[in-house]
C-alpha cells in the first residue's frame, strides 16, 4: 500500500502525569508522518480519559498561550485542522469511545504516543490487540513487564545483567509502619539511595535520600504516584548513559549518549522545565565501554521481548568504571530534542527515516501475528 493511502492513528495525552510530554512527542510524530507521505488521524485522550477525534483533538488539550507556534496539527490560532477522516468499512475501526454518537476513525496503523499508565505499561496494547489493529512499539508483555520497574528488575536479574543494589517496598507497609520499612532498608542498602515510584517514568516522584529522615520524605513522595516503590543505592559518581533501540527479531542499538544533569540528578526539571542539562552524543566512551552498553541494550530489550523500539538507560561508576543497567523505557520521549531520536540521528537514521521504520515494523509485527490460529 502507498504511504499516502496509509491511515496512521496517532494516539497522545492520556491518564498519566507525563500528558504534556506526550503532547510535545506527538506533534512532532505527527509532522514526520506527514512529511513522510502518511495520513495522519490524531485521536487524544483527556487526563480524564476521554476520547477526542473531531475538530482538533491536540488544541483540545493542548493551551495555546503555554504552547505557542504550534504546527497545523495543534495550531494555536484555530484556523488549521487536522484531516477529519470518515470511517471505511475496508479498514479497521477502533472501539467506540466515552461519547454518545462519536466513534473512533478508521486506521490502518497506530503510533501511540502515551508515555507512562495507560500508554506504555500495556492497558492501550492490550486494547489494540483486542480491536486487531497494528501499532508501532512493544506489546502487552514487554510494555507491562518494562514498566513496573521491580519486575523488569527481577527479570535482567535473571539474565544476568548488572544492577545497583536495590529493595521494593510496597505502599501499604509503608503507611503501617514507617520506621520499620526504613529500618529494614538500612539493613541491606547503603546512602544514599533513590526512590522511585514503580510504575512512572521522567522522572516523576524520584528523590535521592541521604538520611533516615530525607528517606522517610520520599518514600511518602513516591506513595503517592504508586502502591509499589524501588529503593535503589546511588552508582558513586554516575554518569548517565542511554542507548537507543530499533526492531523486531533483529534489534539494533545506537551509539549511546551521556546526559549531563543540570540538577544533581536528571529529574523532571532537568528534563522539561530548564535548558542546564546538556546531551552529549555520542558518550565520551572508550570502544570497549561502548561495546558493552550497546550489547546490553539489546540484551535488556530482548529480555522484555521488545519489539519496535525502546531506550536502555545505564548509570556508569565515576570512579571504577562499572556500568549498571539503569531501567528500559519502552516509549521514551519523541520529541526532535529528546535522546531517543537524537541518538538514531547520530546514528546516521534522521527522524523522518526512524518514524517511518518504526511504522513498518509494526505493520511487519502485525503481518506475522496473523499467522497465529485463532481458532481450532
Amino acid at each position: 500500500m502507498e504511504r499516502k493511502q496509509v491511515r496512521v492513528g496517532v494516539i497522545f495525552g492520556g491518564r498519566s502525569s507525563e500528558h504534556e510530554v506526550s503532547l510535545a512527542s506527538a506533534r512532532n510524530v505527527m509532522e514526520a508522518l506527514d512529511r513522510s507521505g502518511y495520513t495522519v488521524v490524531p485521536i487524544g485522550i483527556t487526563p480524564q480519559g476521554r476520547w477526542l477525534t473531531g475538530g482538533s483533538p491536540m488544541q483540545q488539550l493542548a493551551d495555546s498561550a503555554a504552547n505557542p507556534g504550534l504546527t497545523r496539527f495543534g495550531a494555536a490560532n484555530g484556523h488549521a485542522q487536522p484531516d477529519s477522516i470518515p470511517p471505511d468499512q475496508d479498514r479497521w475501526a477502533l472501539l467506540p469511545s466515552a461519547g454518545k454518537e462519536q466513534r473512533l476513525p478508521a486506521v490502518d496503523v497506530i503510533f501511540p504516543v502515551l508515555h507512562g499508565p495507560y500508554g506504555e505499561d500495556g492497558t492501550i496494547q492490550g486494547l489494540l490487540e483486542m480491536a486487531n489493529v497494528p501499532y508501532v512499539g512493544c506489546g502487552v508483555l514487554s510494555s507491562s513487564v518494562a514498566m513496573d520497574k521491580a519486575v523488569a528488575k527481577r527479570l535482567f536479574a535473571v539474565e544476568g545483567l548488572p544492577q545497583a543494589a536495590y529493595d521494593v517496598v510496597t505502599r501499604k507497609a509503608w503507611q503501617q509502619d514507617p520506621d520499620a520499612v526504613c529500618a529494614a532498608l538500612e539493613q541491606t542498602l547503603r546512602y544514599p539511595l533513590f526512590v522511585k515510584p514503580a510504575n512512572l517514568g521522567s522522572s516523576v516522584g524520584i528523590s535521592k535520600a541521604r538520611t533516615r529522615a530525607e528517606l522517610a520524605v520520599a518514600l511518602a513522595l513516591a506513595a503517592d504516584y504508586d502502591r509499589k516503590l524501588v529503593v535503589e543505592e546511588a552508582v558513586p559518581n554516575a554518569r548517565e548513559i542511554e542507548v537507543s533501540v530499533l526492531g523486531n527479531d533483529d534489534p539494533i542499538a545506537s551509539v549511546p549518549g551521556e546526559i549531563i544533569p543540570g540538577n544533581e540528578f536528571y529529574d523532571y526539571a532537568a528534563k522539561y522545565l530548564d535548558d542546564t542539562s546538556r546531551l552529549l552524543i555520542p558518550a565520551e566512551l572508550d570502544a570497549g565501554q561502548t561495546a558493552q552498553v550497546r550489547a546490553m541494550a539489546v540484551r535488556a530489550f530482548r529480555a522484555v521481548e521488545g519489539t519496535g523500539l525502546a531506550r536502555v538507560d545505564f548509570l556508569l561508576d565515576g570512579r571504577r568504571g562499572d556500568i549498571y543497567l539503569n531501567e528500559i523505557n519502552t516509549m521514551p520521549g519523541f520529541t526532535r530534542i529528546s535522546m531517543y531520536p537524537k541518538l538514531w540521528e547520530a546514528s546516521g537514521i534522521t527522524y523522518p527515516d526512524l518514524v517511518d521504520r518504526l511504522v513498518q515494523l509494526a505493520l511487519e509485527r502485525y503481518d506475522d501475528q496473523q499467522q497465529d490460529k485463532t481458532s481450532r
